[in-house]
């Protein structure tokens, strides 16, 4: 091929050489004129047409003579069922429903702080005890009057089953007694209030007052933070397009990157409102923490599956390719004889997407040879040879 490149270009050379009336293209160039510049060029193009006129023929004839095909090497990709699995990524941060800072219910001074950061509490342990204000004396004294309240009525009872005495006496006693007694209990709410419990079991994550400070129910006077780390969960906003596909009980992989920790769980929770400004649901994923390294507010990335098929076909979407109408084809290998078969453009029908791996809906079947490396260089009934 080489060897008809070379004698035709000598045969122009010579050809313009021999000819000394000729002008060469920058004599042409020289006489600024443009008449002669463009007959000049249209003699050019007219040698080049005929010029690629022979090569076509001679290459033709050779293709005709040549006994030893070269066709393109390419790589088959074997079509198979598999397991396809789809997720949904979303990215949501840790939280906790007990995390909470608990406040005073009574004013007075912060006596005595029984637990310091840092330390395990179980449920309605005593975390701190403010001053009563003498309101444990006024219990013990209530305490004493009734008894006799109510040693008073039990006697008035017991003469009354005996028809001793009148009926107001009776009635008295037993009011007096009930009164004292409801009037005791209320004293002893309120003094409980003066001892401050843990509402759950957990961990002191900050003591914010300290003995000696004057506290009081309301907004700035918090005296712990207690937090467990046990019932965690992450909150996400899943788009509503997704759910069907979503619900209670659906799988789901979270990644901490700050951790390096990726743990399996399921969907705890579905919301039942489209927040109208995003148009989308919230799901709850419950988080087992029980090295209690997860931390709230840490942010977590999660795959949510959302599609499952068993008997999916999957290629890698690097082999699909698209025509000027918009279509999506493949090529697939026909009549293979000897690891030499035929190219033929095939069009297809693609489902979800998973990283490089892409869903085919239609178009091919399992046991299907298709074209993997060197899919963008061949052509529509093209022979190739499939490497081993």
């Amino acid at each position: 091929m080489k060897k008809i490149y070379l004698a035709l270009l000598t045969t122009l050379i010579l050809a313009s050489c021999g000819d000394k009336k000729e002008q060469s293209v920058d004599d042409v160039i020289a006489t600024k004129n443009l008449k002669e510049i463009r007959n000049k060029k249209s003699e050019l193009d007219k040698q080049l047409s005929d010029v690629s006129a022979k090569i076509k023929k001679l290459n033709t004839e050779i293709e005709k003579l040549d006994t030893i095909k070269r066709v393109p090497l390419v790589t088959a990709l074997n079509v198979k069922n598999e397991v396809f699995t789809h997720y949904l990524e979303l990215q949501g941060n840790v939280k906790t429903k007990q995390n909470v800072l608990i406040y005073p219910e009574m004013p007075g001074t912060l006596e005595r702080v029984l637990v310091k950061e840092g330390q395990k509490v179980t449920k309605g342990q005593i975390l701190a005890r403010i001053d009563d204000g003498g309101m444990s004396q006024q219990v013990a004294q209530l305490e004493a009057t009734t008894a006799l309240a109510k040693t008073t009525y039990e006697r008035q009872k017991r003469l009354w089953e005996q028809k001793i005495g009148s009926e107001i006496q009776f009635l008295q006693t037993k009011t007096n007694y009930e009164a004292q007694k409801n009037t005791l209990a209320q004293l002893k709410k309120q003094l409980d209030k003066s001892t401050i419990r843990a509402p759950f079991s957990g961990i002191i994550d900050e003591v914010i007052k300290t003995q000696g400070n004057v506290v009081s129910p309301g907004p700035g006077s918090e005296i712990f933070r207690i937090v467990n780390l046990g019932n965690m969960y992450i909150e996400a906003d899943v788009p509503e397009t997704y759910i069907t596909n979503i619900t209670k009980g659906k799988d789901v992989e979270i990644q901490f990157p700050v951790l390096g920790k990726t743990i399996d769980t399921k969907v705890r929770q579905t919301g039942n409102f489209i927040n109208p400004s995003n148009r989308t649901f919230k799901v709850e994923i419950g988080v087992p923490n029980q090295d209690r390294s997860i931390k709230p507010n840490l942010t977590a990335k999660l795959k949510i599956n959302d599609y499952t098929n068993s008997e999916a076909i999957l290629i890698p979407q690097s082999i699909i390719s698209e025509n000027a109408e918009g279509k999506q084809y493949v090529y697939v290998v026909k009549n293979i004889k000897n690891n030499i078969g035929t190219a033929m453009q095939t069009v297809v029908k693609t489902g979800k997407t998973q990283g490089d791996i892409i869903e085919i809906l239609d178009g091919i079947s399992v046991g299907d040879q298709l074209i993997e490396a060197g899919a963008r260089t061949v052509k529509d009934g093209q022979e190739v040879k499939i490497s081993q």
